[in-house]
């Protein structure tokens, strides 16, 4: 049996091969079990962002949570995607324009089942409360450096430890000030790569490692269209490499292959 599974692993390695992948990185031992990340909880089973979310990621065994944050008008931050609340509580109303008190008022449970009518939005802190002893959180930024300040305060006050925390956001300027000001978080810059009709997938390797450098982050978190090309030389440059967002297995057993060192999904139970 031994024999049979070491013929198969080889067989995979070739057919990677073929994938412009570099055997060398996958054999020296990175094709290791990933850390699984709940999006934005267990998010196809609870509602998105919401403490059962959350509460269900633990349940089906997931390393870690990834959560959305805001903040509102009177400077809490809350776990929230949007911009707004029109998708997810069927009322429109602007986040960063509305206090703590009138986002608690939106229900953002009820589109997802009967069951979790009166979900409301939570703080931070109320994430914070449900993450076990040795489990992580995501934290990814949906607005500007402005955030950091209060984001510090509370993970100072959430009794976490630092290797719990990892910071993530598209916007450049969160990560470098947040590494600027804390650098004993870790933090990963959120890139989505893009075909082009000439088939050129930008951004390109060298504004990658650039931006990566310039900003003084921790990794590259990308979703699945990333080239293998550039995750080899962002490993090579001592980088670390997460990717978002994956729900069927054969996708995460290749990006497996290649290295990654987390896998954000929808469903942690089945993932794992």
């Amino acid at each position: 049996m031994k024999r049979v599974a070491t013929i198969t692993f080889l067989l995979g390695l070739a057919s990677l091969a073929s994938a412009d992948v570099v055997l060398p990185k996958i054999i020296a031992g990175h094709a290791e079990e990933p850390l699984i990340v709940a999006h934005r909880g267990a998010s196809r089973d609870a509602p998105e962002n919401t403490i059962p979310a959350f509460q269900l990621a633990w349940e089906q065994g997931a390393d870690a949570i990834e959560g959305d944050f805001h903040l509102s008008k009177d400077g809490e931050i809350v776990c929230f995607h949007d911009a707004d609340t029109k998708r997810v509580a069927g009322t429109q109303l602007v986040v960063r324009q509305s206090t703590l008190a009138e986002l608690k008022q939106q229900d953002v449970g009820a589109t997802h089942g009967v069951a979790f009518n009166g979900t409301r939005i939570p703080t931070i802190a109320e994430v914070f409360a449900t993450i076990p002893q040795g489990k992580k959180i995501f934290i990814e930024v949906k607005c500007g450096a402005e955030i950091i300040p209060t984001l510090l305060n509370e993970i100072d006050q959430s009794g976490l430890t630092q290797e719990q925390i990892v910071v993530i956001s598209f916007n450049k300027q969160v990560i470098q000030q947040l590494k600027i000001k804390a650098p004993q978080y870790k933090a990963s810059w959120l890139c989505s790569f893009n075909k082009q009709e000439t088939g050129e997938i930008t951004p390109a390797l060298a504004t990658v490692l650039k931006t990566l450098k310039q900003i003084q982050a921790d990794g590259l978190s990308s979703n699945t269209a990333v080239p293998a090309s550039v995750i080899e030389a962002v490993s090579q440059q001592g980088y670390e490499w997460h990717v978002w967002t994956i729900n069927d297995l054969n996708t995460a057993r290749r990006m497996q292959a290649l290295g990654v060192l987390s896998i954000t999904t929808d469903v942690p139970g089945s993932m794992r």
